[in-house]
């Protein structure tokens, strides 16, 4: 299926694609996927903070982490929720939505996002 072109399956597919084969939980991905968007609430706080908490939260650096925890521990539910977290940074990415800067959520590393004044 081809969406908004092969950049959008390219980036979310692998990852989806190992946790389902991997034998993850389909109701568990379902609620997550969505879960790390939930992050731009920090910006409620102070626009520098919401992108701290963003960015962590959608970084790809956070997931290696969170998978290598996983694997050290023996917790197969932490290498799940990094499969996860790294299919929606993929799947956000490549609908343009990136990391942001302080400035604005509205300002991505990707360029500009929303309504132009």
């Amino acid at each position: 299926m081809r969406c908004c072109g092969s950049r959008l399956s390219r980036s979310w597919r692998a990852p989806t694609t190992v946790y389902f084969v991997s034998g993850g939980n389909p109701w568990l991905y379902a609620i997550l996927f969505f879960t790390p968007d939930l992050s731009f609430a920090a910006y409620a706080l102070h626009a520098r903070l919401g992108a701290i908490v963003y960015n962590t939260v959608h970084s790809y650096i956070s997931a290696i982490l969170l998978a290598g925890a996983g694997w050290l521990l023996g917790i197969d539910l932490l290498w799940q929720i990094a499969l996860i977290l790294t299919a929606h940074a993929g799947f956000d990415r490549s609908l343009g939505y990136g990391l942001k800067y302080a400035s604005a959520f509205s300002h991505t590393h990707l360029g500009v996002i929303g309504k132009r004044n």
